[in-house]
């Protein structure tokens, strides 16, 4: 069969490398990804290549003809890598793996082109293209990977339990795969899925967390979560939101599905921002409901404080699954703040309240707003958009309130050096009190944002607090 979909010709790096294995008389393939998303019309720069021989030593010899500098070498998994006017290239000899008992660091041998395709991840992953003269264009798939393309179907190439114990990873990249192409697991496959998600325990938490991020990153994350805990995934690897899942029901009261509704606010999300951190705090920010869920007789369902409660836990979650400490503060950030703009579209709201959560928001007040209209769902329309009505009044007062007294960046105009003058202080805790009272005055309307007003009010404030010092 001829490689169609996508010519060589549009990429003449491939000619060159062919060129290569001639003139040192290996047989080389491009293989994997590539391969897979020329076929379906998207090839990206990210390219893998099967060299029948070595593959780091051949590796050198293409950095060499191109010219591309140093070559970094992967020992560990016999790989080596090129990085050449924005392609990122990766070789690796031919090989053949076997694993003894419950190691799962593999016994390597060189192996035939058929041989190494065997050790594929999935029959769409297993399609080799040929880059010699003698075979430029011809197409190896020994397991049908273009038929699943046209299938739309996530198949592995051996038995689900062999290729899932080979590497348990393979279990979320699966998951993966199915929602950033669209494509279904074929049923085998997701049987084995279930039966090996135990094993994913011994595969490292960075591996794991890397994976969790790239299916956040899909067109429709749902998919990927949806999968995850139909697959029993999500127990072994993210256990607390599988805690949302479920509805109770008394004297009538019942209460969303938390895990359905998660969901529902991420896709929201992600249909308008591909902002990884926002995405994140929208798969967490009611993890504590299920903590602080109660039933009260007359009102029904509460989760009293869940926002506080969820913001902590995100410490802890944050440390296990290995993300950085800035995706955390950011997720609690928001998280502990997601129920206040809701609260402002309750009447008699003063100017204050508005004020002070463009203060506590800061930068981030964009894409607070951006979650909490994102959390609006329900069955009913028009509930849905009687809520999202409310919520525009909301921003609409935030962006008067903003305009008005130039907020989002706010501190008070007196610092504390200038206080500790003033009053004639040492750095200490009355510093600190004094410059809190001047920002919850402006907060609060009392007097206005300039410096002037404050360093007045800071002159009929200071006699008390300095009263408390002696």
């Amino acid at each position: 069969m001829s490689f169609n979909l996508r010519d060589l010709s549009d990429f003449p790096l491939l000619a060159r490398i062919g060129a290569v294995g001639d003139k040192l008389g290996l047989e080389v393939h491009v293989v994997g990804g590539f391969v897979r998303d020329s076929l379906l019309g998207s090839a990206g720069k990210d390219i893998d290549f099967v060299v029948v021989g070595d593959g780091p030593a051949f590796a050198q010899a293409v950095a060499d003809d191109l010219a591309a500098g140093s070559v970094v070498f992967y020992e560990k998994f016999g790989t080596a890598l090129i990085e050449k006017d924005d392609y990122k290239l990766e070789f690796v000899g031919a090989r053949k793996e076997s694993y003894r008992g419950e190691s799962r660091k593999p016994h390597v041998e060189p192996a035939t082109l058929s041989e190494d395709l065997t050790r594929r991840d999935f029959t769409i992953n297993a399609i080799a293209v040929g880059l010699n003269e003698s075979n430029w264009g011809a197409v190896s798939d020994p397991f049908s990977g273009i038929r699943d393309l046209e299938r739309r179907v996530i198949r592995t190439p051996l038995e689900p339990e062999s290729t899932f114990s080979d590497d348990p990873l393979r279990i979320m990249r699966a998951i993966r795969f199915a929602a950033r192409l669209g494509f279904e697991i074929d049923e085998p496959t997701r049987l084995g899925m279930n039966r090996m998600a135990d094993r994913l325990q011994i595969v490292s938490m960075e591996r794991i967390s890397d994976e969790l991020l790239k299916i956040l990153q899909t067109r429709k994350p749902s998919v990927g979560f949806e999968l995850m805990q139909s697959c029993g995934v999500l127990k072994v690897v993210f256990d607390e939101l599988l805690d949302l899942k479920g509805v109770e029901q008394i004297e009538g009261h019942h209460h969303k599905d938390v895990f359905y509704h998660t969901l529902q606010v991420v896709d929201n999300v992600a249909r308008v921002s591909d902002k990884l951190e926002l995405r994140y705090t929208a798969l967490v920010h009611d993890i504590a409901k299920p903590r602080t869920k109660q039933f009260v007789k007359g009102k029904g369902w509460t989760f009293h404080n869940h926002e506080e409660i969820g913001a902590r836990m995100l410490r802890g979650i944050g440390r296990r699954l290995r993300f950085p400490g800035e995706m955390t503060r950011y997720a609690q950030k928001l998280t502990r703040l997601h129920l206040r703009p809701i609260a402002l579209t309750e009447e008699d709201v003063t100017d204050s309240a508005y004020r002070r959560l463009l203060v506590q928001a800061g930068e981030q007040l964009h894409d607070l707003l951006t979650l909490c209209r994102a959390d609006i769902t329900s069955r009913n329309p028009k509930r849905v958009e009687r809520h999202l009505k409310n919520f525009d009044f909301v921003v609409q007062r935030l962006q008067q309130v903003e305009d008005k007294d130039r907020m989002r960046a706010f501190q008070s105009p007196v610092r504390g050096d200038e206080i500790m003058q003033a009053c004639g202080l040492k750095p200490g805790p009355h510093v600190g009190k004094l410059k809190k009272m001047i920002e919850d005055a402006i907060l609060d309307g009392e007097i206005p944002n300039d410096h002037d007003a404050a360093y007045a009010y800071l002159q009929v404030i200071k006699k008390d607090v300095l009263a408390e010092e002696s």
